[in-house]
């Protein structure tokens, strides 16, 4: 992941080489099979990167223009710098744990009734985050100096499912003025498997338009973005197949992930191979009453 985007691909296709049915190096040798190969019921998933940074981006128009109605109204849903930076936020590295981990219901301060003082105990408004993530690669940039766009893909190594669980009822309480703390600090769940830019590719579509256009050190040609379809199911006890409660696409993201890097170094930010940039909730454009009939 620290090396370079050569030296991924590198290795992608060697592997592939490998793995394939044509290469007898591992399809001949029982031996070596035995030892290069775990048994996926004896596997152990590990966090695929040691995550020094971590950020979350919130990057969904569709997402950001809902929770603005409901604080705001239409008329001031997006706040007025939304559509002219991605805006985000400082997460806990800490606390990004692997896919499968439990995570356990917080205490925290919150106010239900606002003619009384807050109190403190579990959190009773816990939610989830459809998000996708990336990895940052390749050499750091050193500090007090940026990445520029036509060189932000040699710095994005590859992407991960993001589950940014929230305490909403504690959020509301502590997030003036600046933003949420514990309530986001309790676990952020991430898939164990990178899927590399390279193999990714076959899955480009075109972003979105953003208007007004990015100013011209977030502007960049080949304005891409990722057609990944993406769903959440919920399983309860007692219920023998899992409920479907939301669908999206990757493909909606307003703001791209090289936009996200680029803006994130445009001040002169460091960012290291093994850092973790989130997307932000990826909403559609499908509001909850059509999600019912699909």
């Amino acid at each position: 992941m620290g090396m370079t985007r050569a030296a991924w691909c590198e290795a992608r296709a060697t592997l592939q080489k490998m793995l394939s049915a044509s290469e007898a190096t591992l399809k001949d040798d029982v031996g070596l099979r035995q030892k290069a190969f775990v048994p996926q019921n004896k596997a152990k998933m590990h966090l695929p990167a040691r995550i020094g940074d971590y950020t979350d981006f919130y990057s969904s128009k569709n997402h950001a223009y809902n929770v603005g109605c409901m604080f705001r109204g239409p008329e001031n849903a997006l706040m007025p710098n939304w559509t002219y930076l991605p805006v985000g936020y400082h997460g806990r590295a800490s606390s990004v744990i692997i896919s499968g981990t439990p995570v356990r219901r917080p205490n925290g301060q919150t106010r239900a009734d606002e003619s009384k003082p807050p109190v403190f105990g579990p959190c009773r408004l816990m939610d989830i985050e459809l998000e996708m993530a990336f990895f940052v690669g390749g050499a750091s940039n050193n500090l007090g100096t940026s990445i520029p766009m036509g060189k932000a893909e040699d710095h994005i190594f590859g992407m991960v499912v993001m589950n940014d669980w929230s305490a909403r009822d504690i959020q509301k309480w502590e997030y003036v003025p600046l933003g949420p703390f514990l309530a986001k600090s309790i676990g952020t769940s991430i898939s164990p498997w990178v899927v590399t830019m390279e193999a990714l590719k076959p899955f480009v579509t075109d972003n979105l338009p953003q208007d007004p256009p990015a100013l011209p050190h977030l502007s960049h040609p080949d304005n891409y973005n990722f057609d990944i379809k993406l769903d959440v199911s919920i399983k309860v006890p007692d219920v023998s197949e899992p409920a479907v409660v939301s669908r999206s696409n990757f493909k909606y993201m307003y703001w791209t992930m090289k936009q996200q890097l680029v803006h994130h170094t445009s001040n002169g930010c460091n960012v290291n191979a093994g850092d973790l940039m989130g997307s932000g909730t990826i909403s559609g454009t499908v509001i909850a009453k059509e999600m019912a009939t699909k």
